[in-house]
């Protein structure tokens, strides 16, 4: 039932309405939440979490082990997200800011100009690049789990595959590191684009929920903070299962 309730097709639209980018329209402009607090914690604990990984993972030695557990964690993490694209407030919904190649192609056409539109959520492009960042880190963190560095460390399930299989799967997940910094730089340069060139604070909204907004906007309706707990719970505990 909470997956299904507060995702109007109004509420959708409203999200996506373009704001003028022009000095009336800033003055015009009054806060609006966007961000749940589910999202918001999502974002920040991953970001942390994913720098954790890379930091002890070229550590390595007894490192690895908190390799290990910030892996697991991420993974948690992941399950939840994309749980609660389904069942959380409008703007963290996939169904919000998923669109179509014509709507890509015709937002990115708008970049270098003057008059590119504002989303309240995630713009066209900007929506792609956040399933492209949980594919990889999915990708990450599962070949993790049979990963091993014929030393000290072997993923929690390297024992159900054989060792030329778990050896392919360590390559992939080695490989794919370079294909995560890479999203990383891409999303760290958006931020930077849209701060210095549009003057569209993306940061400020992910920390307080809240962003600049230019008249009527149906403000996404949070989704329930009990239904977030649980879905967190039943991510760790079948994350726990896998991997106990």
């Amino acid at each position: 039932a909470g997956c299904a309730s507060g995702g109007g097709s109004k509420g959708a639209a409203n999200l996506q309405k373009p704001l003028r980018n022009d000095a009336k329209a800033v003055e015009a402009a009054q806060p609006v939440k966007v961000w749940d607090l589910p999202t918001r914690l999502f974002h920040w604990l991953l970001a942390a979490l994913v720098a954790a990984s890379f930091v002890t993972g070229r550590i390595g030695g007894t490192a690895m082990s908190y390799h290990e557990q910030s892996g697991l964690a991420i993974l948690v993490l992941l399950l939840f997200r994309l749980a609660w694209g389904l069942c959380g407030s409008r703007s963290a919904r996939f169904a919000a800011f998923l669109k179509g190649p014509r709507a890509v192609l015709g937002y990115a056409r708008t970049l270098l100009g003057p008059d590119t539109p504002r989303h309240l959520g995630h713009n066209p492009l900007g929506g792609w690049s956040v399933i492209a960042m949980l594919a990889v880190l999915l990708f990450q963190a599962g070949t993790g789990l049979f990963a091993n560095d014929d030393i000290l460390t072997e993923g929690p399930l390297y024992s159900w595959v054989a060792k030329a299989t778990s050896d392919a799967l360590t390559r992939g997940h080695l490989f794919n590191r370079q294909i995560i910094l890479g999203l990383v730089g891409l999303h760290l340069g958006a931020v930077l684009f849209h701060w210095a060139v549009k003057d569209e604070d993306l940061i400020k909204p992910m920390i307080t929920g809240f962003k600049n907004w230019e008249g009527a906007a149906a403000s996404p309706s949070d989704g329930p903070t009990w239904l977030a707990a649980v879905i967190a719970g039943l991510a760790a505990g079948a994350v726990y299962l896998l991997v106990g």
